[in-house]
């Protein structure tokens, strides 16, 4: 009776943190969506949508004063990822007006978060942005340090790397488990970015940037994810993740194990005919840019150039009701050899979000695992159709309810050459006590694998205010269960659609 009681209890408690979480991200979304309302239009955090410009509306009677001088709000910063857990913190948007003469734009945006997850993973970040700093250009600058205690890592090459769920579940497998962090290691980036975008004709903008990135990359620190955890929750000292095992197998080099710091120049030209920055309802976005990535000292052989090309388009079905919008997007690495921790970051012209892992997670192949495919080139797209169910008004805000089923595909243009021989020598002289029978149960070397495609479909639920706040709630699965051990639960509730 006893045991009922305190299993009654722990699922009541369950479903009221999970209301509580809700309801904090409701509330710090709607209220963001004010802010940005009487403000200045814009999204708090829209992060300029890889954007120069923004058409203006037709006008409207205003009834408000003109802003002027300075403004703020300080929000919530609440969402949930399947790779990154629950996130917590907060955040707070700095308007500059001026005398109100150029509003509703804000001469200068100042824009700070600060929030951590469940999984151990970080956010601090700080954002200037401003079309008057320098006329008739658009500068924004990016400072933020990005801590990832337990960071995906699958291997190379997606399906060439064995995905053993039963490794990493003690609960489910306990006669074959080894460690819950065999697929994790470490990974922290600070990152200081400037970029700066100008009209060159019409829908045309040419693009630059600079920037340094310091990547740490290493072991999990066990002791630290173990720290206040019952005995039997902690995890097993002294066993070794994949990581470890691709550092002395010579698959990772030495010299680019544990990261270091990488100056970029980035440029570009952009295309863009939407009628609208934030949630368009027709037209094209397209880029194509160069990013030149330097490396000294021991880590010299990872120069390298990489080009990125990116086409959206957004078509309306009917009327504003119904949406068809796709995204096609592919990153090679050019010249020179590219660190592995760089090959997990997707590049792109403005730095939107946080940050933009690949291939696999909420920002690229939804309801795969982050970091799935890693490789030094890939494409991947996104099909999917955007509904209005139901619009309704509360007081002067108007709202609508969508669904968007939707579908996404990646697929390895570049891998990394795996040669058998080579890493059979190299488990012999550094890790002879490994069985080399069981090297097929990490590595298969079979290349078909490798271009094979990574699929996912699902189903999106949106809930918007004022057509520019968009309270997201995404559901994926896998078409093959090698992308993800978890098949049936991967969620991702964030701000805005993915693109």
């Amino acid at each position: 009776m006893n045991k009922l009681y305190f299993c009654n209890e722990k699922v009541h408690f369950m479903k009221r943190a999970v209301f509580l979480f809700f309801v904090l991200l409701l509330s710090g979304a709607f209220s963001m969506a004010s802010v940005a309302e009487n403000n200045s239009k814009y999204l708090i955090d829209n992060y300029l949508d890889n954007k120069d410009k923004v058409k203006k509306p037709k006008k409207e009677k205003v009834v408000d004063s003109v802003r002027k001088g300075w403004t703020f709000g300080i929000l919530p910063s609440v969402a949930y990822d399947a790779d990154k857990g629950f996130q917590g913190g907060i955040l707070s948007n700095v308007y500059y007006f001026g005398d109100g003469s150029q509003y509703p734009d804000y001469i200068h945006s100042f824009y700070v978060e600060a929030a951590y997850t469940t999984k151990h993973c970080g956010l601090f970040r700080f954002m200037y942005d401003s079309k008057y700093l320098i006329p008739k250009h658009r500068l924004t600058v990016d400072i933020s340090y990005l801590p990832d205690a337990i960071c995906d890592f699958y291997g190379y090459n997606g399906y060439q790397s064995v995905l053993n769920k039963e490794w990493a579940d003690d609960k489910k497998f306990p006669d074959t488990y080894k460690t819950r962090m065999f697929y994790k290691s470490k990974r922290d980036i600070l990152r200081i970015a400037g970029d700066i975008s100008g009209n060159i004709s019409g829908n045309w903008y040419w693009n630059a940037g600079l920037g340094v990135q310091w990547f740490s990359i290493g072991s999990v620190n066990v002791n630290m994810i173990n720290k206040g955890k019952k005995p039997e929750k902690q995890l097993p000292l002294g066993v070794e993740g994949l990581y470890e095992k691709y550092v002395k197998w010579g698959i990772i080099d030495a010299n680019e194990a544990n990261g270091g710091w990488r100056p970029y120049l980035r440029v570009g030209v952009t295309y863009d005919s939407r009628d609208k920055q934030q949630n368009p309802n027709r037209g094209i976005y397209a880029d194509a840019f160069l990013t030149y990535t330097a490396a000294f000292g021991n880590i010299k052989q990872y120069n390298n150039l990489k080009l990125n090309v990116n086409f959206r388009h957004y078509v309306p079905v009917y009327k504003d009701i119904v949406l068809f919008a796709y995204r096609l997007s592919m990153q090679l690495t050019t010249a020179g050899k590219s660190a592995f921790y760089e090959n997990n970051i997707w590049n792109t012209l403005y730095i939107q979000r946080a940050t933009y892992e690949v291939l696999g997670g909420s920002n690229t192949l939804r309801g795969i695992a982050r970091h799935r495919t890693t490789a030094n080139g890939f494409a991947f797209a996104n099909v999917e159709f955007r509904f209005k169910v139901c619009r309704f008004s509360i007081k002067k805000e108007h709202f609508y309810i969508g669904l968007n089923p939707f579908f996404d595909a990646g697929i390895i243009l570049q891998p990394y050459k795996l040669n058998q021989e080579e890493i059979i020598q190299n488990i012999q002289n550094n890790d002879p006590e490994f069985n080399l029978n069981e090297l097929d149960q990490y590595i298969v070397f079979d290349k078909p694998q490798i271009y094979r495609p990574h699929m996912s479909a699902g189903l999106g639920l949106k809930i918007a205010m004022n057509e520019n706040f968009v309270l997201s709630v995404d559901w994926a699965v896998p078409f093959d269960k090698r992308d993800n051990a978890n098949q049936f639960t991967n969620f991702y509730v964030k701000m805005n659609y993915m693109f």
